[in-house]
């Protein structure tokens, strides 16, 4: 192998150890390579192993090392950081040395959470982890129609998995005394008035801009509906802000903020029936809580200017809101609504389900929190909408799985082989290709062996295959027969490599859940047996596979990506 190839693999192994502070991963540098010479192709498993040598020397050395000799050796690979990202993630804010910070995540019990829910916990985490603030974990619980007992455990599971520590977890349903102050607050400063139209009166009303008739009703009337709505009728009264009814925002034009539900509250039981609106309840918590800043995704901006308006006439000091927008993963739905649905209709297995972006199905799948949190902070803070594809969210989850997991044979839809005059060995194969320490994993072989349906029907007459560390064949008329054992002969002279299994009794059963919901089947190597729960590995040449069950005459995995 000539220096110039060398160095282009070393540069590009230097690159990506230095880009993400870690190990090298072999894949992104030996695509890399690829990428820039596509014409070494015909030599893909030589290159591949020299490759594998050179960024197991790379990823001895320090970081410090690492960038030094990138440096020198090719300094142009070395990233050139936008100014806004060397100063934070946060600059845009402004926020001054000293000051306080306290933010704020609100999600609403009554689905599982995503991955864009990921994003806005995150990124308010990490604001205030940035500045030595404080951080609140709020449930938006005000709603007893929607709010559910068990996702509040959901919810508080899925974020501490994320790594997720808040400094305070509160609920929203505890402070309903101190937002019926402040309603009252309103209606005696003349900010708000009970309304006793009909719910359909009320929308075309808003819709045109015309004032209700109940807006002019003195503080003190307002003050008497305002007793008499808790025990009316639910439907009947509804308490409104005085907004702009002629305003552009619509959100502005006389909002109800609080209305009667008569549903039990999963915390709260029948303790109350008048309960606030979403816009009145988000802003009244970060005024309680001393909110100072919040970000959140853009289909609150409509939201901002009335929840800024609430917490003026509230007496309370505005959070400052910044949107950002949303990123949508391309062929996923995220509707909580219609996954409900499909869950409900046996469309999907559950909001599990391995095509979902819920944070229940990532974990199943076996997508680790901090490749989570590298993909979603990485997306930024931008105001432009982004389709993002699996392939983004992959290639992060990847660079952590590589190094972390063992390597196993699983073979697909097995066929039995006899390779004619096959020695008799002991064969030994790493648990993971760049770390000696991981121990191996041992098979005696004869002459008959499992290997893949796909790999048989693409065997050709005359071509020389390798059995993955083991031994080297042909297809001879028809037949297998033996060639050699050494890597060499393969080297200058072969046609493929495969991963395969000896035919012996106790291979195990396997099963792979894959992402379309394709069940794969197949055998796997008898180390498997010893795997954890929730344990990845990856089964060579198939993909990252994570243990989701063990049944008494096989295991069952789901597929996470190749």
């Amino acid at each position: 192998m000539d220096n110039s190839l060398k160095q282009t693999i070393t540069k590009y192994a230097l690159q990506n150890a230095v880009r993400y502070k870690e190990n090298a991963n072999p894949g992104a540098v030996i695509g890399k390579v690829f990428a820039e010479m596509p014409e070494l192709k015909e030599e893909a498993q030589e290159i591949s192993k020299e490759a594998i040598r050179i960024i197991s020397e790379v990823n001895k050395l320090g970081f410090e090392k690492q960038e030094k000799r990138l440096q020198e050796l090719a300094p142009e690979l070395l990233e050139k950081k936008e100014a806004a990202e060397e100063k934070g993630m946060f600059e845009f804010l402004n926020i001054r040395e000293g000051e306080k910070i306290v933010t704020a995540f609100p999600p609403e019990p009554s689905k599982y959470p995503h991955i864009g829910h990921a994003k806005a916990i995150l990124v308010n985490y990490e604001l205030a982890k940035h500045y030595n603030g404080a951080f609140v974990l709020r449930f938006e619980d005000t709603n007893p129609e929607l709010a559910q007992k068990e996702f509040y455990t959901i919810h508080m599971d899925n974020y501490q998995w994320l790594g997720v520590k808040p400094d305070k977890i509160d609920y929203a349903s505890d402070h309903m005394e101190e937002m019926y102050s402040h309603a009252e607050k309103m209606i005696n400063e003349n900010h708000a008035y009970v309304c006793a139209c009909r719910q359909e009166t009320i929308k075309e009303n808003r819709r045109n801009g015309t004032e209700c008739e109940h807006r002019y009703q003195q503080a003190g009337e307002n003050l008497e509906l305002w007793k008499e709505m808790f025990k009316a009728k639910a439907g009947k009264y509804v308490l409104r802000l005085k907004g702009h009814m002629q305003s552009q925002n619509t959100a502005l034009r006389d909002p109800v903020i609080f209305r009667l539900i008569d549903d039990a509250h999963p915390r709260q039981k029948r303790k109350y029936r008048a309960w606030p609106t979403y816009d009145f309840e988000n802003a009244i918590m970060d005024g309680i809580e001393g909110i100072t800043h919040r970000l959140r995704s853009k289909e609150f901006e409509l939201r901002n200017e009335l929840q800024r308006l609430i917490q003026t006439m509230a007496g309370f000091r505005e959070t400052h809101i910044y949107e950002f927008a949303r990123f949508n993963l391309e062929g996923v739905e995220s509707s909580g609504r219609i996954i409900r649905e499909k869950v409900q209709k046996k469309q999907l297995i559950g909001w599990d389900d391995p095509s979902l972006t819920t944070i229940v199905a990532l974990r199943r799948r076996g997508f680790l929190p901090e490749a989570i949190k590298e993909f979603v902070l990485s997306t930024g803070l931008t105001k432009t909408e982004a389709v993002l594809t699996w392939d983004d969210l992959i290639i992060h989850n990847r660079r952590h799985l590589d190094a972390k997991c063992n390597r196993y044979f699983f073979v697909e839809n097995p066929k039995g082989i006899k390779i004619e005059n096959a020695p008799e060995q002991a064969a030994e194969l790493k648990m993971h290709p760049e770390f000696d320490g991981r121990g191996t994993r041992k098979f005696r072989t004869k002459d008959r062996f499992y290997v893949t349906e796909k790999d048989l029907k693409e065997f050709r007459e005359g071509k020389l295959i390798r059995l993955m560390d083991c031994l080297n064949f042909k297809k001879a008329k028809g037949k297998f027969v033996f060639d050699s054992v050494g890597y060499e002969k393969y080297k200058n002279h072969g046609d493929k490599i495969i991963h395969w299994l000896p035919a012996q009794k106790d291979l195990v059963k396997v099963e792979v859940l894959m992402p379309d919901k394709n069940i794969s089947k197949g055998l796997a190597e008898p180390m498997v047996k010893n795997l954890k729960m929730g344990e990845i590995v990856q089964f060579q040449r198939f993909g990252f596979c994570r243990l989701d069950s063990r049944e008494k005459d096989k295991l069952k995995f789901w597929f996470t990506h190749g």
